[in-house]
């Protein structure tokens, strides 16, 4: 048993074993998860409610902003690439850094709190009580690959005091985007906000 323990000892085995043993007392030698995108992608608001600002009422006169439903492949932190008419895939190298549905009723909310001045209110309890609620569903927030352009599309709906819906689509498409993560982060913020805005103006009309 001492003669085999000994040859052991002196072997690569032994060598090899401690190398393994440093390595795992080092985090940059071994990989416990998913590998780290290049780059996270978030939603910025170009309107926003300045420092300071307040905004009061009763909870029932507030504007309520849902989640936008969305199909499975915007349902994720990948970003979507739309290859043809039937065939998507995933931006390399990026994710987003919250579900795109998420951060769309974000900065959609933000940007009515900036041009509207009122109570505006995120999902939650809310639904019931706001005398406008906002919502919809999201149809598009990626990259089109055969028109290289970054496509937002949202289908939103509102429900205005008496209980009327009323619906209407806005898009906006950002052209001439190279297929790569510091391309189209930017190109989808642009266009995000781009929607978020035109939304605005339309609650505003009301």
């Amino acid at each position: 048993m001492g003669n085999a323990m000994s040859g052991w000892l002196k072997s690569g085995a032994w060598r090899g074993a401690m190398i393994a043993a440093a390595c795992l007392a080092l985090p940059g030698c071994i990989s416990l998860g998913a590998k780290v995108p290049e780059q996270l992608i978030k939603l910025t608001p170009d309107v926003s409610a300045p420092a300071g600002a307040t905004a009061s009422g009763q909870l029932s006169d507030a504007i309520v902003v849902l989640d936008p439903e969305a199909d499975r492949s915007l349902d994720v932190l990948r970003v979507p690439v739309q290859i043809n008419e039937s065939s998507v895939a995933y931006l390399k190298d990026a994710s987003w850094i919250e579900k795109p549905t998420r951060q769309f009723r974000n900065l959609l909310a933000e940007t009515l709190r900036g041009q509207t001045g009122k109570l505006v209110v995120e999902g939650g309890d809310f639904e019931v009580t706001g005398k406008t609620l906002i919502g919809g569903r999201l149809l598009n927030m990626g990259y089109d690959a055969p028109s290289s352009s970054v496509v937002v599309r949202f289908d939103a709906m509102r429900r205005v005091p008496g209980g009327e819906i009323v619906t209407r689509r806005f898009e906006s498409v950002v052209n001439n985007v190279e297929p790569k993560a510091d391309w189209v982060g930017p190109a989808l913020n642009q266009a995000a906000n781009d929607v978020a805005r035109q939304v605005a103006q339309w609650v505003k009309e009301d």
